[in-house]
Parts: C-alpha cells; sequence; structure tokens
C-alpha cells in the first residue's frame, strides 16, 4: 500500500496513528506537480511550455517535494481522523521518524506519528435554564456636563496675556524657543523654535515647566534640569542639562463657550447633540462593563455547571502560556502581592487549575457554539482583522498579508469573535435579570486571579 494509517494507542482521549507514505507515492505526485505547471514555464533556452521535466526537477525539485509533504500531511491527517469517525478538540501534532532531509530528496520513505486529542463527550448546559444578573449603571446629568466641560478644555483656545508686563502662570502657554546643552555642548534633538508649551501639562522633563513661571515676555531663562535615569534616548538617561529659553509670547487659556456653534464646530448639528454624543459614549462604557461582569458571572457558572475529562496536551499548552508570563513577571519584579510569598508548588497548582478552567470553558463555549449553528461570518473575521492591523500603524499591510498567510494566527485572531458570538447567544436564552448598582460596583475588580475569568 502506498499510504498506511495504523492506530498505535488509544488512552482516555488521546490518540496516536502511525502514519506511512513511500517514496514512490510520493515521486507520483512530485511528478504530477511538474506535468501541472510544466506548460505554464517559461525559462531561459527553452520556447514557453516545452521545459523538460528533468530540468524542472533539477532546478525545483526539492522545494516542490516540499509542497508534496506538505499536502500529504494535511490529507492524510484528515484521513486517519475521517476513517476514526474522531472529533478532534485541537490541531494534531506530528512528530517525523527518520531523516526528513532523504525524505525531500525522493529516496526514503514519510514516516510520522499523530497525535491526536479529542473533544470529549459532554452534554453541555441548555442556555435557557441559566438565570444571569446583570449590573446596569446609567450615566448623570452632572457626568455628562462633566464630559462637556472636559471637551471645551480641549478645544479651547489661547490669547496674548494682557497687562502691563504679564508674568507666565499654570495654564498659560508659551511660545519659546530653546537651546539644550549637556556638558557645555549642545545635543541633537536640543533646539527648537516658537515651541508652544503650557505650564503644567508635563509635557516637559521634569523640572522644566517649573522654571519659567513668572517670567515675561521677551525673558530669556537658563534651565537647569536633569534627565530621567529611563530616560528614551540613552546618551541623555540621567545627564544634567542646561537649556537657554526664550519666551516669545504667553498666552492664556480662553474657554470654549457651550453654544451651538461650538457643537457644529465638532461636527454636530446642536448643543443638545453634542450632550446626547457624549451620554451615549458613557453608556457604552458603562454597557461594556456591565457586559464585562455579567460574562465573568456566566464563565463561573458554566464552570461549575460541568465536569468532564481534559485533554492534557491542550491543558498543559495552556498552562505554559500562563506560566510564561507568571516567570516574566516575576524576572521584572512584577508579580502580585498575592503571590509574591507564593513556592513555585503554590503557584504551578493553582495556575494549573486557571489553565484546566481556561480549556474547560472553551470545550463548553466550543460545544455550545457547535450544537446552535454559531460561525463567524467572512466579513467579521475582516473587521478583525482591519482592527488587528490598526494596531501597528504604519504596517497595516504586513500585518493582513501575515494573517492571510498564516492558518494558525488567524484562527487565534477568530477564536475571540467566536466566543463573544457564543456568549451573546447565551445571554439572548437565559433569563436575565437587571440589577442597578453604583458606579464604584460597577467598575469594582474582583478579588480573583488574573484572567481567572477568560475562556
Amino acid at each position: 500500500m502506498s499510504i498506511q494509517i495504523v492506530e498505535k494507542s488509544g488512552e482516555g482521549l488521546s490518540r496516536v496513528f502511525g502514519v506511512t507514505v513511500t517514496a514512490d507515492h510520493l515521486a507520483e505526485k512530485l511528478n504530477a506537480k511538474i506535468d501541472e505547471i510544466r506548460p505554464k514555464m517559461q525559462l531561459k533556452g527553452f520556447r514557453p511550455g516545452k521545459v523538460p521535466a528533468a530540468h524542472v526537477r533539477k532546478l525545483y525539485g526539492k522545494g516542490l517535494m516540499q509542497e508534496v509533504v506538505e499536502q500529504t500531511l494535511q490529507e492524510t491527517q484528515a484521513k486517519a481522523i475521517d476513517d476514526a469517525k474522531l472529533r478532534p478538540a485541537a490541531s494534531p501534532d506530528v512528530t517525523f521518524s527518520g531523516d526528513i532531509e532523504k525524505v525531500l530528496a525522493g529516496s526514503a520513505d514519510l514516516a510520522f506519528d499523530l497525535s491526536v486529542e479529542l473533544m470529549p463527550e459532554f452534554e453541555p448546559v441548555d442556555p435557557a435554564t441559566l438565570s444571569l444578573t446583570r449590573p446596569t449603571y446609567e450615566p448623570t446629568d452632572e457626568e455628562v456636563e462633566e464630559q462637556l466641560k472636559g471637551v471645551a478644555e480641549q478645544n479651547r483656545t489661547y490669547e496674548s496675556k494682557g497687562g502691563k508686563a504679564p508674568k507666565a502662570a499654570d495654564g498659560d502657554m508659551l511660545v519659546i524657543d530653546f537651546l539644550g546643552k549637556v556638558d557645555g555642548v549642545a545635543f541633537e534633538g536640543g533646539t527648537a523654535e516658537d515651541v508652544e508649551l503650557v505650564i503644567g501639562s508635563g509635557r516637559f522633563i521634569p523640572g522644566f515647566e517649573e522654571q519659567l513661571k513668572g517670567a515675561k515676555k521677551g525673558a530669556e531663562v537658563v534651565v537647569k534640569v536633569t534627565f530621567p535615569a529611563d530616560y528614551n534616548a540613552e546618551h541623555l538617561a540621567g545627564k544634567d542639562a542646561e537649556f537657554d529659553v526664550k519666551v516669545k509670547d504667553i498666552k492664556v487659556a480662553k474657554d470654549s463657550e457651550l453654544t451651538d456653534d461650538f457643537a457644529k464646530t465638532l461636527g454636530l448639528e446642536d448643543l443638545a447633540s453634542l450632550r446626547q454624543a457624549l451620554k451615549d459614549q458613557l453608556s457604552r462604557q458603562y454597557d461594556s462593563a456591565s457586559r464585562f461582569k455579567m460574562k465573568r458571572a456566566l464563565l463561573d457558572v458554566l464552570d461549575e455547571k460541568h465536569s468532564f475529562d481534559l485533554p492534557p496536551r491542550m491543558v498543559e499548552n495552556e498552562f505554559q502560556v500562563i506560566w510564561n508570563q507568571v516567570e516574566q513577571e516575576r524576572a521584572a519584579g512584577q508579580l502580585s502581592d498575592e503571590d509574591k510569598d507564593k513556592t513555585d508548588e503554590q503557584l504551578r497548582a493553582e495556575y494549573r487549575r486557571i489553565a484546566e478552567r481556561r480549556v474547560r470553558l472553551g470545550l463548553v463555549l466550543a460545544e455550545v457554539g457547535r450544537r446552535n449553528d454559531v460561525s463567524v461570518t467572512e466579513q467579521e473575521m475582516n473587521n478583525a482583522l482591519i482592527a488587528e492591523a490598526r494596531r501597528y500603524p504604519g504596517q497595516e499591510r504586513e500585518v493582513i498579508e501575515f494573517y492571510r498567510q498564516n492558518a494558525q494566527a488567524a484562527a487565534q485572531l477568530r477564536a475571540p469573535v467566536y466566543e463573544e458570538k457564543v456568549v451573546d447567544l447565551i445571554f439572548s436564552r437565559a433569563t436575565v435579570e437587571n440589577t442597578p448598582v453604583t458606579k464604584d460596583e460597577l467598575f469594582a475588580e474582583d478579588d480573583l486571579p488574573e484572567s481567572y475569568g477568560a475562556a
């Protein structure tokens, strides 16, 4: 037989298949691939479509065989799973036997073990039987007015400060030229003209703005500062510096008048529309916090109502992700106070329970989604992809191309979208009671380990 698939072990949720594909079978597929591409090839010295098969094999044989092997891996994995009527919980693991270079050279059979972990058999809870509480909070008129005040401050204008000899004070905008020096020598990036600086804004390094208080228009001030030890320019970090500063103008803030005309400068019809837009924005923030609380409560309920064997490799992989983060936080001195005094054994036990919870909840949500035909549409995936690309300004095209060419990465992008759709389905079928809470209660952090509630 050209392809042989043998079940080598099958205990619990794990299955291991031994797969062998003969070198002759791979050679046949390679020849077929060469015959497929040869008519389209154009190489110097040969008429279009007339490149000899032997020459194609000599130039591109190894690369084409790589494609043949990858395709064969996918086909044999699918065949092993379909023939055994299995439902995998995750992508199978492949462990090669023998020398893969000899396989690519066409002198050895392709042999590998295929490790598959299965979905456990369980009956998920019926969403209609669940009772959930949704904490709710509505924005007050006072909060809307506070937001409106903030918008006015962000859009304030400045005008030259009046008086016979006005002095710079907190909140004033100065127009300055400056020249920065370290050890008497000007440094790169330390010179600028017509810079607008609001005293108290904290834009400049500590101590700079404070030394300009009381300065008059036209004054020349020597500002002495020390760059922070963690300053992003290494050649300046921790260094003492002097700035020769010339104050060219002093301006005072002029608050925007809250009128319909002001609202129109922001693209809204009138002041009432601006107030409504700010109220809607607050409502979305509070609704998001409410949903987070409700989802966390749902995950607690789902975890409590389900108990079944978990695929060991899935749990181990999830634990390693969590543990790697713990070790990074410990190395950076960022472990939580709760974890600092615990032994590795205690931490491993706690975070393994979290890993088990995550895997269990992921499987429950996947099964609820499967039984209710939940799927992620192409448009939803595109939206997720665009949102991810926007996190990397200037690299959007590369990010999109990466996800389109990397199936595993695309699956990781799809997973949270799918999860949210399943959660929405459960919310829509469960009995949900709205319970008014205070703003502090809505945003209070639950006293649980980080990521405990994540699926």
